[in-house]
């Protein structure tokens, strides 16, 4: 059995290097955003209504920006360092709306390694093309090699 939980294991402490990133890429659909809103319980119009959201600044509905942002969340739970590491903190700055059919990339970047506290934190950034719509970082907690 303690193979089959090993082989579940994302990057170890020792396995990650400053500089290491990964990346996840979906497009947001109508149906997440629905999904999200009924999940979350944000229902605010500028995400579920059209009248709503025209009169907004916008001029159109736009996703979550949680939604969005929950996609740095599946960098660091799948890939970078993936399954094990936990989430210490994040911080978020939402720099531009995400749209309906827009594919967002999250890209996580290790910044540094505190060995002793097996704390490791990560640029987190979420971007439209080449446009930064969400910059961030954080910070989460690795497991080491010898405590597996």
């Amino acid at each position: 059995m303690g193979n089959a939980f090993a082989a579940m294991n994302g990057l170890y402490l020792e396995d990650l290097r400053p500089g290491m990133s990964a990346m996840f890429g979906k497009t947001v659909t109508e149906s997440d955003i629905a999904t999200f809103a009924g999940v979350s319980g944000d229902t605010n119009p500028i995400h579920l209504h059209d009248g709503f959201a025209r009169s907004t600044r916008f001029g159109q509905r736009i996703a979550h920006g949680m939604l969005s942002s929950s996609f740095i969340s599946t960098v660091i739970g799948t890939k970078l360092p993936g399954p094990g590491a936990v989430y210490i903190s994040q911080s978020l700055s939402f720099l531009a709306p995400v749209l309906i059919g827009e594919t967002i990339t999250a890209v996580a970047t290790i910044m540094a390694i505190d060995d002793k506290r097996r704390r490791v934190t990560l640029k987190t950034q979420c971007f439209n093309g080449d446009k930064m719509v969400i910059d961030g970082e954080a910070t989460v907690l690795v497991p080491r090699r010898d405590a597996a």
